[in-house]
């Protein structure tokens, strides 16, 4: 596991980042880390985590978040040392000792004279940095630390720069040092850094005007002068001191004795691929080489080139040859006419031979023996490059190609990615510039994303910006949001995204273009290649065949090999949107409507094998998903790991399945958007997945089955809705969605359907405290589940009305009920109700004072829960009995349980859970004398309560509030709680009422 504090504070395992929670998580994590190996503490964390207002429970939440930490890094990482904790980490695990030790390297190699070395340390050392330190912590002390590591970074990059002038990479240092003298106005040494850079460049009267700058920018702030080092180098400069000059630049002038000079210009604004330029430059310096940098159209392959073709000029005396192949153009060059070209630059008087093999046979022969650099850009093909390799000598090639190459003998084959986040926005910056986007890194980190991190649409992004001085960052953020107006945005001058995708689709043949454009279309992420066989109706085999003329043309990319040895595709965004575009514009709409239907149906097929798992294990009253329609069996290669781990499919192929079902009701294929839609939903009940990606799904599919006037598909969906909406603690929403589901399934006759609909409603109304409506609906329920002969669903109504009973206080009846549910889930083979009913018979122990009986139960029904692996139940149980170690006095024994829960349900996100453990939490400090401890958890506790309508809750809290108030002395606030929750309980009917009656 490795540590980041050099940007976003993160624990990485292997390549992922390890999810460590909130704020102050973040905060603790990074607290440690910054004393690695050294006792903090754990007053000294208080004050980091809270400042100067630590809350009375402080103490005891350092204990939660360090059993939190833990969790997330390993106990192995976070040690406990008395007075507090240690981070155990090694040296190399963390990118700040990383960091130091390449500054140490690069700072002595200075010293020493070895400027390349110092240099290439330097840079290394930044390349670690992802942004301001401490990225994501809330601490005023940290800040300071933040400050400190920040101060650092800036003085490693002055190094580094220094190192470079000694190199001679004066102009190539230009663009860079305006833009951080610019973002550091105060920092005389990068002032100086430029003024040096300029002068040598023969630049003198801008080198002059930036001292002006910075001396107007210190006076203006400051009120003081520049410093002598600054006024020193600007004296210097008036009088042309000959001991400025430095050592000769890399790319001395004249280049070589009278050779051709036909490079482009290095690009000013050129950023990162710091370790690529490093390994390039080696290639090409060490000796006669044939290097392709191969990539989809806007990666930056001719930037690259030009710029690593600049840095080794010095290697190459015997000059430089430089042509456009036009490969993706209709017109691409012949050999033929770049051999002319190339022998008219070499030898200028000599004749050039009218045949092509005559032309390649005197260019080799004027190759050998010279040291040439020939930059080829845009390469369609190995045909169009072969003749003008060098036959033998000390020349060398650089070829950018949006082919793959891989025919081309001895040539070392580079693909280019795209560019970090961090460098895309270091980009965008340069061509924006630092005054239109470094106050709004939220819409340039929206602008990044929207491109892709694509350099090209980062430049025409950033071009954008800087030729309409009064538009925002954040507008030019807003106007990239929409996908159908994208690509009209990233137009400036004659750089367009649109061109430079068409170019790459039009050598394409007729059906790989087709591929493109109906896989743009689908709209997927990523994808395996099964989709492109049904969607062209193909075999698999022409359909991989298909998608590696794609792959070799740089337009779907490879992600991965999933756990069935396959390979996973995927399109860049901006690609996806131009094959889109496409593909409405060029393809015939049945033709697409074809394409989606045959995909869609093979989701459909083999989400039918999941139909039976996920009805064995939704015991909550789901309505049980629409089958899909039976056909032919699902595709092996569709089904992949589905029935073997259907969890783990479902979490790989859910973002696809959303967009498959969106795109089905797009194009009116009601009736496969509605089954893979309602046994997704199903499938966040049995399997744990996404809650939002489901809702897009039903509420597409419910649009969709609406239009075509499907009444039963409707009102599964408003139950599967109803239910999604319980599971998000949205109680109210859930109650209207599954009274309109009952509705129309009674209209229809379906009883299942109804029975389903109502044991739903009922749980919603129990949340909410809505017991006598909720026992009328699950008397309904259960009627109709017994009269279907359903032991499952009429276990589930019975263990639902036992706990409405058991709130009611009518206790005998919450005896029956639970025994007639233990009966109807052992019929049903059923032991995840099975261990349901055993949890609500342990709170019905408790609430009646038999508290022995309760821990046993509960017990029991944790052993079962933990052999299903079911987290959040684990969780609720382990509450449970935490609250029965309460009520025996035993409340040391209560603490770790709690704190696991609460861990589990602030993880998932379940806002409902974490309450009911807070509320546990306020009642233990209560009973322990920690009053107020005791405030800060039922006072917490209380406003989720409120913020989820849950009045009974409240009451409940408010209960032990009056407790809490009594036991501070407070008698006029604990009445007033008191009479809060007396209300209630009278309104709701809950046995409470009773219980402070007497």
């Amino acid at each position: 596991m490795h540590f980041r504090l050099l940007g976003p504070v993160e624990a990485v395992r292997g390549e992922e980042p390890v999810s460590l929670g909130g704020t102050k998580i973040r905060t603790l994590l990074a607290a440690l880390l910054l004393e690695p190996r050294r006792t903090v503490p754990a007053d000294r964390l208080i004050d980091i985590l809270w400042d100067d207002d630590p809350p009375g429970t402080a103490r005891a939440l350092v204990q939660t978040y360090v059993s939190t930490l833990r969790r997330a890094v390993g106990d192995e990482v976070v040690v406990t040392r008395a007075p507090g904790y240690q981070a155990w980490v090694e040296d190399d695990a963390l990118d700040r000792h990383r960091f130091d030790t390449l500054v140490a390297e690069g700072r002595a190699a200075a010293a020493d004279g070895r400027h390349r070395d110092a240099a290439n340390a330097l840079r290394a050392a930044e390349l670690l940095w992802r942004g301001p330190a401490l990225g994501g912590v809330r601490s005023r002390i940290l800040d300071a630390e933040a400050a400190r590591l920040d101060e650092q970074r800036i003085a490693a990059v002055e190094a580094r720069i220094a190192a470079e002038l000694e190199l001679g990479r004066n102009d190539e240092l230009i663009g860079e040092l305006t833009v951080l003298a610019g973002q550091h106005p105060a920092r005389s040494t990068l002032r100086a850094h430029l003024m040096l850079a300029l002068y040598r460049a023969d630049r003198t009267g801008e080198a002059l005007t930036v001292f002006r700058q910075a001396r107007e920018a210190l006076v203006e702030e400051l009120g003081i002068e520049p410093g002598p080092e600054l006024t020193a180098l600007h004296e210097r400069i008036l009088r042309a001191d000959p001991g400025l000059l430095g050592p000769e630049p890399a790319a001395p002038r004249p280049y070589r004795r009278g050779g051709p000079a036909q490079l482009p210009p290095d690009p000013a604004d050129f950023v990162g691929r710091e370790s690529l330029i490093e390994e390039l430059e080696t290639a090409l310096t060490d000796g006669p080489a044939v290097v392709a940098l191969l990539g989809p159209g806007g990666v930056g392959k001719s930037a690259l080139a030009a710029h690593v073709a600049h840095r080794v000029i010095a290697a190459y005396p015997d000059g430089q040859l430089h042509a456009d192949l036009r490969g993706n153009t209709d017109t691409p060059a012949s050999p033929a006419e770049i051999l002319g070209r190339f022998l008219r630059a070499l030898e200028p008087e000599q004749a050039v031979p009218d045949g092509a093999d005559e032309r390649m046979d005197a260019y080799r022969t004027l190759l050998a023996g010279r040291r040439v650099l020939i930059v080829l850009d845009d390469a369609a093909a190995e045909p169009q490059v072969r003749p003008l390799l060098p036959g033998s000598g000390g020349s060398s090639v650089l070829v950018t190609s949006r082919s793959r190459l891989g025919g081309l003998a001895g040539a070392r084959l580079v693909g280019l990615d795209l560019l970090s986040t961090a460098e895309a926005t270091d980009l965008l910056t340069r061509v924006a510039g630092a005054d239109r986007i470094a106050p709004a890194p939220q819409a340039a980190a929206e602008i990044v994303a929207a491109c892709g991190n694509l350099p090209l649409a980062v430049r025409v992004a950033g071009a954008r910006l800087a030729s309409r001085r009064q538009w925002t960052a954040a507008l030019m953020a807003t106007r990239l949001r929409d996908e159908r107006r994208r690509l009209d945005e990233l137009s400036a001058g004659d750089l367009q995204i649109r061109m430079s995708i068409g170019l790459s689709f039009d050598s394409l043949d007729p059906v790989a273009h087709t591929a493109i454009c109906w896989l743009g279309h689908l709209g997927f992420s990523d994808f395996r290649s099964w989709v492109l066989a049904y969607a062209l109706d193909v075999d698999i085999l022409t359909a991989e065949q298909i998608l590696e003329q794609l792959v070799d043309a740089h337009l779907v990319d490879y992600t991965y090999v999933d756990d069935n040895g396959q390979l996973r595709y995927r399109l860049h965004d901006l690609i996806r949107i131009y094959a889109r575009e496409q593909a409405e514009r060029h393809q015939a709409r049945d033709a697409l409507i074809a394409a989606t239907r045959r995909v869609v149906e093979a989701w459909s097929a083999a989400l039918s094998r999941l139909s039976q798992h996920i009805a064995d294990h939704v015991t909550s009253g789901a309505v049980l998903p629409i089958a899909p329609r039976p056909g032919a069996g699902a595709d092996p290669e569709v089904l992949g790991s589905a029935a073997d781990d259907p969890r783990g499919w479902l979490n790989t192929e859910q973002t696809s399945l959303v967009l498959a079902v969106e795109r089905a009701a797009e194009l009116g294929l009601a009736e496969q958007a509605v089954a893979v839609a309602s046994v997704l939903c199903a499938s966040r009940y049995a399997l744990g997945n996404v809650p939002d990606l489901w809702n897009r799904a039903h509420r597409a599919a419910l649009g969709a089955a609406r239009a075509a006037g499907d009444a039963h598909a409707e009102a599964v969906l408003l139950a599967e809705l109803g239910q999604l909406r319980y599971e998000q603690d949205a109680f109210t929403e859930s109650r209207q969605h599954l009274a309109e589901a009952a509705e129309r399934f009674r209209d229809l006759g379906d009883d299942r359907g109804r029975a389903s609909a109502l044991s739903a409603l009922g749980l919603a109304c129990r949340e909410q405290g809505y017991l006598p409506e909720a026992v009328h609906f699950l008397k309904q329920a259960s009627e109709l589940a017994e009269a279907l002969g359903d032991d499952r669903a009429a276990g589930h109504c019975a263990r639902v009305l036992g706990s409405v009973h058991l709130e009611r206080g009518e206790y005998q009846a919450t005896d029956e009920a639970l025994n007639a549910a233990m009966a109807a889930y052992r019929r049903a083979g059923s032991r995840r109700g099975e261990a349901l009913s055993l949890r609500t018979i342990g709170l019905a122990h408790r609430a009646q004072g038999r508290l022995t009986e309760a821990e046993q139960a509960l017990n029991r029904a944790l052993a079962i829960f933990e052999e299903l692996g079911d987290k959040q139940l684990i969780a609720f149980s382990r509450r449970a009995l935490a609250k029965t170690y309460v009520r025996m006095g035993r409340l040391e024994q209560a603490r770790e349980p709690l704190q696991e829960a609460l861990a589990v349900h602030q993880a998932t996100g379940d806002r409902w859970g974490e309450a009911m453990v807070l509320r546990t939490m306020g009642e233990l400090d209560l009973a322990a004398g920690r009053l107020d401890d005791a405030g800060k958890w039922l006072g917490a506790a209380l406003a989720i309560f409120r913020g989820q309508e849950a009045a009974l809750f409240c009451a409940r809290t408010l209960r032990d509030i009056a407790a809490l108030e009594l036991a501070r002395g407070d008698r006029a606030a604990a009445e007033t709680a008191r009479a809060e929750a007396l209300r209630t309980f009278r309104t709701f009917g809950a046995r409470e009422y009773q219980e402070l009656c007497t």
